[in-house]
């Protein structure tokens, strides 16, 4: 699963950390996110999405293999 998420925190300057806040996990857990290591759950990518007002298919996306 690809993501867009460093590029979403760059429009709106905000840090893994104040992310993490955001969305109630630690700044690892959106590192390992971010760097597709980790798949979120569905709820914490509604979390994610919410946080900055986009739709989930927005923020995340299927590869071919996946």
């Amino acid at each position: 699963m690809k993501n867009n998420i460093r590029v979403e925190r760059a429009i709106v300057r905000m840090t893994q950390q104040q992310l993490a806040e955001a969305v109630s996990v630690s700044r690892q857990t959106i590192n390992a996110i971010e760097s597709c290591k980790y798949v979120p759950s569905a709820v914490l990518a509604m979390k994610i999405a919410r946080t900055f007002g986009k739709p989930v298919e927005s923020i995340f996306s299927l590869e071919e293999e996946d």
